[in-house]
């Protein structure tokens, strides 16, 4: 589980395709500390698991799900991601409670800055709409974000400058997709109440 808080953004050093899997290797140098084999880190809003650390970079394996339904999919060595390990006892919930599975990839729209600050456009796939409110929370690239405006097809979200710096954000273009994972609260209100109806 992670906060949507990202700790560094690290660059793909390398993926190599096996089949329909593959396997990730990403400079780090913040998530690989106190971190072993085995712990959960989010890549661009994906739970991976670590199977191998180094100082400065960690390797994960992809399954096939992950790179039919993700980013992931599609990146290519040198793409920068955002970079979270899973969170403690100890932690504070600075974001919302995001597990690392991605729903949906959306597209960015529009990107806009004024002085320090920046607005993106984001659509999404219409059949996640029923979780999505204005003032609600969503994770984007695993950032977690509160929705600014809401229309059918797009959510915008406002970027403060700390984000902007810390985060790949700074990186993507309009038509650049993203990761998106949509509040897990309004997922278990909707499947209470479906059980509650039969």
């Amino acid at each position: 589980m992670f906060t949507g808080i990202v700790e560094e953004v690290g660059t793909v050093r390398q993926i190599e395709r096996h089949g329909e899997t593959a396997r990730i290797e990403i400079s780090a140098e913040i998530v690989t500390k106190d971190t072993v084999e085995g712990d959960s880190i989010a890549v661009s809003g994906v739970c991976l698991t670590a199977v191998r650390v180094n100082a400065d970079s960690f390797i994960a394996d992809v399954s096939k799900e992950t790179l039919d339904k993700t980013t992931l999919g599609r990146i290519n060595a040198g793409a920068k991601v955002n970079l979270e390990r899973a969170l403690t006892l100890q932690t504070r919930l600075g974001g919302h409670l995001i597990l690392g599975h991605v729903d949906a990839c959306g597209k960015i729209v529009e990107l806009e800055t004024a002085g320090d600050y920046s607005t993106i456009k984001i659509s999404y796939p219409p059949e996640f709409s029923q979780y999505l409110v204005y003032k609600g929370s969503i994770a984007v690239e695993g950032i977690s974000l509160t929705i600014a405006r809401l229309a059918d097809e797009w959510f915008e979200v406002a970027i403060i400058p700390k984000t902007w710096a810390q985060t790949n954000l700074s990186y993507l273009k309009p038509q650049d997709s993203v990761n998106l994972e949509f509040d897990i609260l309004a997922k278990y209100v909707e499947r209470i109440l479906a059980v509650k109806k039969m």
